[in-house]
């Protein structure tokens, strides 16, 4: 069962049971999941998970604003979690703004959403925070951060990307997310959800088999890739590995 709300083309939502085979979607199942058994047309007894989407900006009250409507919604139709992209706090217009927006997981954006998880009474995936980590102050750097909220709005678990793209672009030149981002030191355990046993990653950890089957044999029973893709490295890497 997959329902859809239309949105203007910026945000988008979408209600699932994980245990469907959804090609093309942020949520993929690491494997086939016990309850995924068949369901009537009357009611769906699998957990409904939320995948949202959308275009941030180096707004950041204006991206919570439009992330606190789809959440709300997903809380409105019943699901039990919802996820969020990459970059879902904001996307800055150079690497300098980035700096400058970013903060710590202790600072007043986070603060918000463990609040509107806790309003909503849903566990949040916040698929790729700019934190401004213990080491800030020494390296001026920040990490790309999935943080995983549970219904009280407590951080149970977070991940720092680990893979960091670096590529070049042709007709656009070098995309270096190094120069203003530190590698994750490790993985994070598989984490037990309402939805099922959740692996955490970001983005360009796709192309990390190591990463997923490392998950996968820790007891994953859904993989997350939260991403940021853009016109050019989408087509690249997100289609034909997640095909």
């Amino acid at each position: 069962m997959l329902g859809f709300i239309t949105r203007p083309p910026h945000r988008f939502l979408s209600v699932l049971c994980p245990g469907l085979r959804i090609p093309q979607l942020s949520v993929l199942c690491a494997q086939p999941r016990p309850r995924a058994m068949a369901i009537s047309s009357s009611s769906c007894e699998l957990p409904l998970v939320a995948v949202c989407q959308v275009t941030s900006t180096p707004d950041k009250q204006q991206n919570f604003k439009t992330c606190a409507e789809l959440v709300r919604e997903a809380a409105r139709l019943g699901a039990c979690l919802a996820f969020l992209p990459e970059a879902f706090d904001f996307i800055a217009r150079d690497p300098a703004e980035t700096l400058h927006l970013s903060e710590p997981l202790g600072g007043k954006l986070l603060e918000e959403y463990t609040q509107l998880a806790r309003e909503c009474g849903l566990w949040l995936s916040l698929g790729g925070f700019h934190e401004r980590g213990q080491d800030w102050e020494q390296t001026q750097k920040i990490y790309n951060c999935h943080v995983l909220l549970n219904s009280n709005g407590a951080v149970v678990a977070t991940y720092r990307k680990t893979h960091l793209c670096d590529v070049e672009i042709p007709g656009q030149g070098p995309m270096c997310e190094s120069n203003s981002t530190m590698p994750g030191p490790s993985l994070e355990s598989p984490v037990s959800t309402p939805a099922g046993k959740i692996g955490l990653a970001v983005c360009y950890d796709m192309r990390f088999p190591e990463l997923s089957l490392a998950l996968a044999q820790a007891g994953a029973e859904i993989l997350t890739y939260p991403s940021a893709f853009g016109s050019v490295t989408g087509p690249a890497h997100w289609e034909p590995v997640s095909s």
